[in-house]
C-alpha cells in the first residue's frame, strides 16, 4: 500500500539520509507498482524483474538528489524504472550488434570418437609389432622389404640373394601367420594394415 502524503514526506526525508530502514520499507511500498510498470514496457516477466533491481540500485545511488519537499516516491521511481528500461534496451541492442559483426564460431569436433580410435590403433598397431616378431627371420625380412620397404619381389630377391619364387612363398606365409596371430586374440586384421604397421623389429636368428 503506497503513503499518504505526510508519511510520504518523513520517507523520503529518511530515504534522503540514507536510511537502510527506510529504503526498505521503501521497496516493500513501490515494488510492485515498479514491477508491473517495467512488465508494461518490456513484456517480459523476467526483464521486468530485472528492472525493478536496477530502479531500487539506481535510486539508492541517486537518494541525495531527491527533492526534500514532496509526498509519494512512486513518480521518482517510475522515471527511474522507465530510464532504466531505456538502457538496458540500449544494451541489448548493442549486444546484439556486436554479436552480429563477429565471425561465426569454429564448429566444435567432438573429437572423443577421434581419440577413442587412436587408442584403438595404437592397441593394434602393438598387436602388429608383437606378432611381428612371432615370426621367421626369413619372413620378417621378406615382409619388411616388400610391405613396408615397397619393394617389388624382384627387387626384394635381388636384395636377399633368394629367387622370386621364395619371396612369393615367404611373403605369402608371413601375411597368413600374421592373420592367424592376430586373429588369436591378439587383434583383427583390417585389410593390409598389417603390412604398413612401421619398420620390423631387430630380426631374431632363425631357419632360412
Amino acid at each position: 500500500m503506497e503513503a499518504n502524503q505526510g508519511d510520504g514526506h518523513a520517507l523520503r526525508a529518511r530515504v534522503r539520509d540514507g536510511d537502510a530502514v527506510a529504503f526498505a520499507e521503501l521497496f516493500d511500498a513501490y515494488a510492485r507498482a515498479v514491477y508491473n510498470h517495467a512488465f508494461r514496457l518490456t513484456g517480459d516477466w523476467s526483464a521486468a524483474e530485472d528492472v525493478v533491481s536496477l530502479t531500487f540500485l539506481e535510486a539508492w545511488r541517486l537518494r541525495a538528489r531527491t527533492d526534500p519537499d514532496g509526498g509519494s516516491l512512486r513518480p521518482w521511481l517510475l522515471g527511474i524504472a522507465t530510464n532504466v528500461t531505456r538502457n538496458t534496451r540500449r544494451a541489448a541492442r548493442r549486444h546484439a550488434a556486436a554479436l552480429a559483426r563477429l565471425a561465426p564460431p569454429e564448429p566444435v569436433c567432438d573429437i572423443a570418437g577421434d581419440v577413442a580410435g587412436r587408442l584403438d590403433d595404437a592397441a593394434y598397431l602393438r598387436a602388429v609389432r608383437v606378432a611381428v616378431d612371432r615370426l621367421r627371420r626369413p619372413d620378417r625380412e621378406v615382409l619388411a622389404l616388400c610391405a613396408w620397404g615397397g619393394l617389388d619381389y624382384a627387387a626384394a630377391a635381388e636384395a636377399l640373394g633368394i629367387p622370386v619364387g621364395t619371396v612369393r612363398s615367404r611373403l605369402s606365409r608371413a601375411r597368413a601367420r600374421l592373420a592367424a596371430e592376430l586373429a588369436a586374440g591378439r587383434g583383427q586384421v583390417k585389410g593390409d594394415a598389417p603390412y604398413a604397421a612401421g619398420p620390423a623389429p631387430a630380426p631374431k636368428e632363425g631357419r632360412t
